[in-house]
């Protein structure tokens, strides 16, 4: 789609079946959970695959303090990270967005096929490995997020990938 002589992507809610291509949501009850914690809780294990094909890399549990952004929002770039699951787990947020694409023919992200979702309170996602994705979006408020990712410093890390027109993502 196309607003003016932009490219424009429609930001859609975040659902297990539109997303499963990239990832998967992380909440409770997505899947039967079991009692927990002396019946104080409701456990809901293995929400998400992760997985490193590093040896050496360790796994990076961080937290990200996102600026709150509006929509449109102008998305110039999309990320990977080729050897490692990348999982984002909201602490203090209302909504986020995401944006990911799947590879063209030569790896990149292909922008024809890039989906833009909202995610709701109580919605984490984790993606696959080698996803592009966009860096992780707040809206509405600043939020902070728990990350964790197998890193070992080097640039397989996390590959950039800057974009030759920028995407406009609406509501």
């Amino acid at each position: 789609m196309t607003l003016g002589s932009a490219r424009t992507l429609v930001a859609e809610p975040l659902t297990e079946a539109a997303f499963s291509p990239f990832g998967f949501v992380v909440s409770a009850g997505l899947r039967a959970g079991t009692s927990a914690n002396q019946g104080t809780a409701v456990r809901f294990d293995f929400c998400a695959e992760l997985s490193s094909t590093r040896a050496a890399a360790r796994a990076n549990l961080a937290v990200f303090r996102s600026t709150q952004k509006a929509l449109p929002f102008s998305l110039r770039l999309f990320e990977r990270h080729p050897c490692s699951t990348q999982t984002f787990l909201p602490m203090v947020c209302r909504q986020f967005l995401i944006c990911v694409a799947p590879k063209n023919a030569d790896g990149g992200p292909d922008v024809d096929g890039a989906r833009a979702f909202v995610c709701g309170p109580g919605q984490g996602v984790s993606y696959h490995v080698d996803v592009w994705h966009h860096p992780i979006i707040a809206l509405h408020d600043d939020a902070d997020f728990a990350m964790l990712a197998w890193e070992d410093g080097s640039s397989q890390d996390c590959i950039e990938h800057p974009l030759a027109e920028a995407l406009l993502v609406v509501d």
